[in-house]
This record gives C-alpha cells, sequence and structure tokens, in this order.
C-alpha cells in the first residue's frame, strides 16, 4: 500500500472520471465523479497536498499496482525500480525474514529501518515497547519474522540477537461499537465501558513486541474516518510514558483518516476526549512516508526522536492549560 501520494487538480471547469479503491474486504473507498481532464501538480510523490484543492490519484482512481507501468505513471517508473531495488533481500532467501516478488526476487519483509529503530533504542538504554495494530490478518508472520531478527537470523543484523525483547505470538484483537471499545488478549478482556484508564494503562504496560488487529468493519462503517479509526490512548499528564502510533494511513484530514486519539483532559481522569490528528501530527502521530523509510534506515529513528521533542511541548503546554483552569 503506498504511503507516498501523487496529487493532481482538476482543471477550472473538469472533474475527473471516479476510480475504485477497495480496502481490505471489498468495501469502496472511492467517491463517485463525473468524467473530466486533470492537471499534474507535483513530479514527485508526497504525503500532503501540495496546494489546496489537489487530490491524490489514488483517491479518485483507487490504488492500481500497475500505476508506475502505465502511460499516466511511467515518470515515476524509475523511482519505483530505484526502490525495489533497495529493497531487496540480501543472499540466500530467508523463509521468514524475505517475501517472494515478481521474477522470484526475494524483498524484505520487515523494513530495515524497523529493525534499526529497536537496536538503535535498545542501544542508547530505552525501555521501549512495540504494539503492531493492523486490520489485516498478516500479524502472525510479523512477529514470527521479528522472532527470526531477534535470534540473530538477519544478516543486516546480526546484533538484534542481544535484544532483551519478548515476542508474544498472541495475537489481540480490539472490536468497537457506539457503546465501547473492547480489548481482548488471551485471559485479558477490557472494555471502556468500565475505565478507558484500563486501556491506556494495559498498553503503557506492555513489554517487548506484541500485536492486535482492530476493527476493520467499524472504520469501514464510519466511512474511513478517524470516528471509526484505530483508538489511540494519549495522557498528556503521565510523563512517563509517551504512546507514538506510525502508520501510512494517518493524514491531517479527520474525514480520512485512521487512527481515533482519544486524550485525558485530567491527571487521572477516564473519560477521554476525541482529538483532532492536528493536535498530534508529529507529536503522538507520524504519518509514514514509505519511500523515505525504504531508502533511509535512519528514518524511523528520526521521525522517533522528533515526536520525542515535540512530545516535550505538548507535556508543557497541557500543564499550562491545567494552571490556567482552561
Amino acid at each position: 500500500m503506498p504511503l507516498a501520494q501523487l496529487y493532481r487538480q482538476p482543471l477550472p471547469t473538469t472533474i475527473l472520471a471516479s476510480g475504485v479503491s477497495l480496502g481490505p474486504q471489498g468495501h469502496d473507498r472511492t467517491p463517485r465523479l463525473p468524467q473530466g481532464a486533470w492537471q499534474w501538480l507535483s513530479e514527485a510523490p508526497s504525503l500532503r497536498p501540495p496546494c489546496p484543492g489537489a487530490v491524490s490519484y489514488s483517491s479518485a482512481h483507487g490504488r492500481d499496482p500497475r500505476f508506475a507501468d502505465s502511460p499516466r505513471g511511467s515518470r515515476f517508473r524509475g523511482a519505483l525500480r530505484r526502490h525495489l531495488r533497495l529493497l531487496a533481500w540480501p543472499g540466500p532467501p530467508h523463509e521468514g525474514l524475505s517475501v517472494c516478488g515478481e521474477g522470484g526476487q526475494r524483498y524484505h519483509l520487515v523494513l530495515p529501518a524497523f529493525l534499526r529503530l529497536l537496536d538503535e533504542l535498545h542501544r542508547d538504554g530505552r525501555r521501549f515497547a512495540v504494539v503492531f495494530r493492523t486490520f489485516g490478518t498478516d500479524l502472525p508472520r510479523v512477529l514470527r519474522a521479528l522472532r527470526c531478527a531477534l535470534q540473530g537470523q538477519h544478516p543486516g543484523f546480526p546484533a538484534l540477537r542481544g535484544l532483551p525483547l519478548p515476542v508474544d505470538s498472541s495475537v489481540g484483537q480490539i472490536r468497537c461499537s457506539e457503546q465501547e471499545v473492547v480489548l481482548c488478549q488471551g485471559h485479558t478482556r477490557l472494555s471502556t465501558q468500565d475505565n478507558a484508564r484500563a486501556l491506556y494503562s494495559f498498553f503503557s504496560a506492555t513489554e517487548g513486541l506484541s500485536g492486535f488487529q482492530d476493527h476493520f468493519d467499524w472504520w469501514a462503517r464510519n466511512h474511513f474516518s478517524c470516528q471509526g479509526g484505530k483508538p489511540l490512548w494519549i495522557d498528556p499528564h503521565d510523563p512517563d510514558v509517551h504512546h507514538i502510533c506510525i502508520d501510512d494511513n494517518i493524514r491531517l484530514d479527520d474525514s480520512d483518516t485512521i487512527v481515533c486519539p482519544q486524550v485525558f483532559s485530567e491527571p487521572g481522569g477516564s473519560c477521554p476526549r476525541l482529538a483532532p490528528t492536528s493536535e498530534l501530527y508529529g507529536v503522538c502521530l507520524v504519518q509514514t512516508n514509505l519511500l523515505e523509510a525504504i531508502a533511509d534506515e535512519d528514518y524511523f529513528l528520526r521521525c522517533v526522536r522528533q515526536c520525542e521533542e515535540n512530545y516535550e511541548h505538548y507535556l508543557a503546554s497541557a500543564g499550562n492549560q491545567l494552571q490556567n483552569g482552561q
């Protein structure tokens, strides 16, 4: 799934013909639009619109895996091939850590930039945990791959063998409704009806690597907006824990984003408010730029460090608002 967008804009009197973009379970995510002509606004992919009124190619035409081979996408063919070369698996195939692509070429299943993040955080003596949140069914495979990497089987990261990060292979589940959010993992069951802070505390106490399948149907029923997105609980009065969600589908447009941020307004409170994405963008929410993440092994590390810097300001602002009674 592409993490950077190609933006263009309709000419003054025209609108593009509709396309179809399907979610994991066949839901049509693309608006129906009348036919028209379009004008390219940029020659390079970008995460955010280059100007007001710009519409991403994929939102209008749908996600086309052969886009770069088409006449319209030919200008981006070189970028695609360059990044595929960077993704190529080095050396003999590894069934757990590599995946087979076209022509039998093997590629990294887990981005090296993510493995470098784990390595560097450990070297810095940081306490951290990683919780994978997906609408799909790929978690068992990803967790197995990371177990292999932490056993020192990745040729590029043999030092990962020394990381004391347990891998919990029991995939949890998060389900949402108008009344509550329910988290289940093993014998654990938590509900926001009882206490929303219990779910925040659960994730704050997590250790090692684990994963949860979120509720895709709920997101679809809420028109793929933040209202139906993956719930993320944030406490700006807790300086000891910083929750960061990194996802390619995070967008500043709350009507088209994948995370539902829940912020506790008071210390120790149990009833969070729904926060706009803009409040936490670059603080607790990172919209992944896949091309940069492929090309630069320091990408995720840089994102985390930037979030930590911004989070300090966010905590200070929350503290000032509390003192001023706002």
